[in-house]
Order: structure tokens, then sequence, then C-alpha cells
């Protein structure tokens, strides 16, 4: 994985902005927003990036287990590697790009992924309450982890994306800089800088929408050039 590859899922988490206010800004402000100190979103978003980096990570090892594959099944593991780099390569590219024109708004985002709100996490609502309560850091990082699980269309793209990350690090790279990207206006969430980035949404999800897209087109490219 290159380095312009971590770069373009920083840019897309910038470009995000506007649709990471809209969709987790109530959550923000219902959280570490209403302590009205600074150290309660660190933790917050600290937990919000490591489950992204996670579920990087986790995301490139599925792709790492195929020459271990290869090898049980007494097949050649070069052969192995390039069904996996294909077949990735054309999965995450698809769902980068239906989730990038989703974005623009050209198609709605799939119905599957309501499925996936941490509601269904064991003892979420137990967290949540004590995360009201006392607003403590482990408090707000262990909401953060659950959190950064909520569906978006932004950072399953950037799981996906990962898919076809050749190491676990650079996987968790790719998503830990898509959530840095969305780091700062979530934090001025609230301020005048963050009420501009809230006024032009509709531009940012456009603009996030044609990189993911692009990307995706990118990717299908790779996986449809191997096949030949």
């Amino acid at each position: 994985m290159e380095t312009v590859d971590i770069f373009s899922m920083f840019t897309l988490g910038l470009l995000g902005q506007g649709h990471c206010i809209g969709m987790c800004g109530p959550l923000i402000i219902a959280f570490p927003g209403r302590t009205g100190r600074l150290m309660p979103h660190f933790y917050y978003h600290l937990g919000r990036i490591a489950t992204y980096c996670a579920a990087g990570g986790i995301m490139a090892a599925i792709g790492g287990i195929l020459p271990q594959i290869a090898a049980s099944t007494s097949s050649d593991p070069q052969i192995w590697t390039m069904r996996g780099k294909i077949g990735f390569a054309l999965i995450a590219g698809l769902f980068l790009f239906l989730f990038g024109i989703s974005r623009i708004g050209l198609v709605s985002e799939p119905a599957w992924m309501a499925a996936a709100t941490p509601c269904r996490i064991p003892g979420f609502r137990r967290i949540v309450q004590a995360a009201m309560q006392d607003s403590n850091a482990s408090d707000m990082a262990v909401l953060g982890l659950i959190l950064g699980l909520i569906p978006c269309g932004l950072s399953y793209g950037a799981f996906a994306m990962a898919l076809q990350a050749d190491s676990v690090i650079k996987g968790m790279l790719m998503t830990g800089a898509l959530g840095l990207g969305t780091l700062p206006g979530l934090l001025l969430l609230g301020t005048g800088i963050g009420a501009i980035i809230r006024r032009f949404r509709r531009q940012s999800d456009f603009l996030s929408g044609l990189l993911m897209s692009g990307m995706g087109l990118i990717l299908l490219f790779r996986g449809v050039k191997l096949m030949l």
C-alpha cells in the first residue's frame, strides 16, 4: 500500500466532515460536549479512532490469510494470492463506488447498514448511562470504541478499502487516517467553524462522494487488470 492511499483516506475524512457533523454531531453534543471540557472529547475520539484502526487491521488480516489457506490445501500460494488480490480489489472497489454515489445522492445507502447499530451490543445502554452520569475518561473512551461502529458509508467504505492492504499495520494506518481526517470538524463542533462546515455539508458530501467513487473505480480497474 502506497503512502498516497493513506493520504487519500485522510483527505476523504476531511472532505466528509459535513457528513460526520450531521451524523455524529448529536452524539458529540450529547456526550463529551455536555461536559464543557476538552479532555472528554479527546478520550471519546481516541476510542472512536481506535475502533477504526482495529477494523482496518481485521480487514487487512482477512486478505493476509490467503497464503496460509493455500498452504493447507497444497495449492500454489501465488495463485491464491493473485485470486485474493483480484477478489478483494473488486469487492472493495464495488463497495467504495456504491457508498460514493450514495453520498452524492444518486442512490440511497444500503438498508442492511441499519442492522449494524451499536444498540445491539450487550451492555451498550449501561455504558451510555455511565458516560452521561460520570463523563470520566474510561467511560468516554469505551463509548467512542462502540460508537465507532455506527453504520456510516464513509467509514465502511474505508474498511472495504483496507481489504486490499498488504499488511495489518497498513490497513490500520489507512482507516486511522480517515478517523484523523474527520477529527477537526467534530472537535470544532459548536464553534463558528463548525457552523461553516454544517453550512456546506452538501458540498462536502458531494466532494467526498466523488473521491470515494473515484477510489472505487480505481480499485475495480486494478481488479480487472489483474484478471487480464
